[in-house]
């Protein structure tokens, strides 16, 4: 059945937001890549599609937007950019091809996955900075997607040097754009590699935000989230799958000071369930304190020593 929805209409720029916000209801579109609500969605959509600043203004710069008019044209451009939105249910992202983590933003293109790592958050208020030696200097971001988190290291860490990592070759294609477009090409370098068969380190820190969504929720998942290369996604039965691989190879691939960075979404569970010898560091985020988690190379070591008697 066809889903029924009015598509945005107005004079202002407010009313394009209001009836917009409207529209993206009714029409039951999935969100989660940039924005939690059809307001901030509509709001996204129209400011971009009339080629207004999409950072948040103060209020009475927002008054202004709000009132300021547009002609039947735009209006009809923003109903045009909504109607796709709703009737391809791809992510706002692939269609403005452009994300924003901590107010920069990256080009992306349905060749990686849409950005949205709670770790930028981190990297930008130095939430894990007393966990790191004075000796850092080598950083690796796994599964590196568009390359937003490895920029951000390299902003957030001016003395490192960061490698971005990933198995797809599309990925790392959309991650050369923002590594090139940030002016980071001395700062950043990216490599294809299965895990980290070709990334032996050893480094300082790994950031790695894997594909860990397990069967039964991919099978469940939004068409905007099955949009997205499944590579990036799919985490197998529990969603462990690569975190295994992952934690068995880690610790000859770090410092003996260094530290990993995992995000694991809404799976803490299955982590739990799967890692119960394991001491982490839950780290807090917008998103609360089950969605990235900290651990150093030495619990790592305790645990493989503990799984092998």
């Amino acid at each position: 059945m066809t889903t029924s929805y009015t598509l945005p209409h107005g004079t202002t720029v407010g009313e394009l937001i209001a009836s917009g916000t409207s529209c993206l209801t009714q029409a039951g579109v999935g969100f989660g890549h940039g924005t939690a609500n059809a307001h901030d969605e509509a709001t996204w959509l129209v400011l971009w599609q009339l080629g207004l600043p999409i950072d948040s203004p103060l209020e009475d710069e927002q008054d202004a937007i709000d009132n300021q008019a547009v002609t039947a044209e735009q209006s009809a451009q923003v109903a045009e950019l909504f109607d796709k939105r709703i009737t391809s249910r791809k992510p706002a992202a692939y269609l403005t091809q452009e994300a924003w983590l901590v107010g920069v933003p990256f080009y992306i293109d349905e060749r990686s996955i849409v950005p949205r790592s709670f770790i930028a958050e981190l990297l930008a208020d130095g939430s894990i900075d007393h966990f790191l030696s004075d000796k850092t200097r080598k950083v690796l971001d796994l599964c590196t997607g568009n390359g937003s988190l490895a920029c951000l290291a390299a902003m957030a860490y001016p003395e490192v040097e960061v490698t971005g990592a990933d198995l797809s070759t599309d990925a790392l294609a959309v991650a050369r754009i923002n590594v090139d477009k940030h002016g980071l090409q001395e700062r950043v370098t990216l490599v294809e590699t299965d895990g980290l068969s070709r990334v032996p380190g050893p480094w300082d820190l790994i950031l790695c935000n894997p594909p860990y969504v397990n069967a039964d929720s991919m099978s469940k998942l939004p068409a905007e989230y099955r949009a997205e290369p499944e590579l990036a996604l799919a985490g197998g039965t529990d969603g462990m799958d690569f975190i295994r691989d992952l934690f068995a190879a880690a610790p000859a691939a770090m410092t003996e000071d260094a530290v990993l960075v995992l995000e694991i979404g809404n799976e803490r569970a299955f982590f739990e369930a799967a890692f119960p010898l394991l001491p982490v560091f839950w780290l807090d985020t917008s998103a609360g304190e089950d969605q990235v988690l900290l651990v150093t190379r030495a619990a790592l070591l305790a645990q493989a020593k503990l799984l092998a008697q």
